[in-house]
């Protein structure tokens, strides 16, 4: 169910039990009665008529004042005045204001007037509820003035008007603040709980998409070892027997591995994956080594220049997307430029940047390893997600360098910012 807003609006557990209006907080016009309306309507209706019955049995004790209205008429208008409640909510001011004048006329409406006022109050501004109010007051006045009361005087008549007007309308206003709190908590609850979906719903989107680039660098980086491998079987049939086991060998087991990623990743996509289920280990750049070993291994002239004291020392986040970095740029050059030398420097230390580079001679081969082109866009973003920044291009001495400057905060500087923010 939702309201005009367009909100899921939840339902109660026992709607019969509340107001229409607060069941579905829609025009008054459209608003079907609950169970619990009916009961109040009823209610309203029998007090009124009792009130009503209690003001006649009042003022038939004794002659009646000269000029007042028979007794049946009396009583007509209220039990019309009564019969009138069962439309209070639909027209609150019109009826409201017509009790009140009727009661100049007809004591046994004054019930009805009261009640009738008592809804303004709860369903309209203070503004309208004033009007009305005053209506009712200067009937007051006016039937105090015309049909004097013996047994009391003109003042007193005036002063308990004026009190039974203050007590109905103070009453309305008290009902109608309660239930605009509680409508406002309720808005406030409907969106904070859709606040909330939205903010999940965007955690999981930047979740797909910090996954589908992680895939793109695992899968573009294995996908451009198997042609490079089988680039050289097809080129080279007369190779020695070995070579060619080893070569078949390597394509085995990278194509097993891009399997194997492939198939993490589309478990990790899948919306009924355990949200518990623990994540692989991620590359870090410890893993450097590594990853120039397998595409030294694939033909690739590569020199890595470390210039760290201690690799371990870099922070995961930065270590990982110097990994990324470094992986991205040897599909590149894997791509672009299969025959020509590449060299890896990192270099750095903590309280500065780190900094990534990687270069290799510009070659205007066509590639043969089909590419999206958004791999270096990728890079460019995680390095400023990072914090850092990244430059790609040609440089004045003909090569095509890529560089990468990462913040590396050690452990003093880190707290130090903390404490500066708490």
């Amino acid at each position: 169910m939702t309201n005009m807003s367009g909100m899921a609006v939840s339902r109660p557990d026992h709607p019969s039990l509340l107001p229409a209006l607060l069941v579905a907080p829609e025009p008054m016009e459209r608003i079907r009665r609950s169970a619990r309306d009916w009961v109040v309507d009823m209610a309203c209706f029998v007090l009124a008529a009792l009130f009503g019955a209690l003001m006649l049995f009042a003022t038939s004790q004794g002659s009646p004042p000269p000029h007042h209205p028979p007794r049946l008429l009396d009583v007509a208008i209220g039990a019309l005045g009564c019969l009138t409640l069962w439309i209070r909510r639909r027209r609150p001011v019109e009826l409201g204001a017509a009790l009140g004048v009727l009661s100049v006329i007809s004591v046994t409406v004054s019930g009805a007037a009261c009640i009738a006022l008592f809804t303004v109050a709860v369903h309209r501004r203070f503004r309208t509820v004033a009007l009305v109010a005053l209506v009712h007051f200067v009937t007051g006045l006016i039937y105090t003035a015309v049909f004097p009361d013996p047994k009391t005087g003109y003042w007193t008549g005036i002063l308990w008007s004026v009190v039974i007007i203050a007590a109905v309308v103070a009453w309305g206003m008290f009902v109608r603040a309660r239930r605009q709190l509680i409508l406002s908590l309720r808005e406030r609850a409907l969106r904070a709980e859709a606040e909330q979906q939205l903010r999940v719903k965007q955690a999981r989107q930047q979740e797909r998409a910090r996954i589908a680039r992680e895939m793109h660098d695992v899968l573009a980086h294995r996908i451009s070892l198997l042609s490079v491998h089988a680039g050289a079987l097809e080129f080279r049939p007369d190779a020695p027997p070995e070579e060619i086991a080893k070569a078949a060998g390597v394509i085995r087991a990278s194509a097993h591995q891009a399997l194997q990623d492939l198939r993490e990743v589309i478990g990790v996509l899948r919306e009924d994956a355990a949200e518990d289920t623990p994540e692989r280990p991620q590359p870090n750049i410890a893993d450097l080594p590594t990853l120039i070993d397998e595409s030294r291994r694939a033909g690739m002239t590569v020199t890595y220049e470390n210039r760290l004291r201690d690799l371990n020392a870099v922070p995961t986040g930065v270590g990982r997307s110097a990994y990324r970095t470094v992986q991205e740029a040897l599909t590149n050059a894997r791509k672009h430029a299969p025959d020509a030398a590449v060299s890896v420097i990192i270099g750095g230390s903590a309280g500065a940047d780190l900094t990534v580079e990687v270069r290799n001679p510009l070659v205007s081969a066509v590639s043969e390893i089909p590419g999206s082109g958004t791999g270096l866009i990728g890079l460019a973003e995680r390095a400023l997600l990072s914090g850092g920044r990244l430059e790609h291009g040609p440089t004045p001495d003909g090569e095509f360098r890529i560089r990468a400057w990462l913040p590396w905060r050690d452990q003093a500087a880190r707290a130090a910012a903390v404490g500066g923010n708490a």
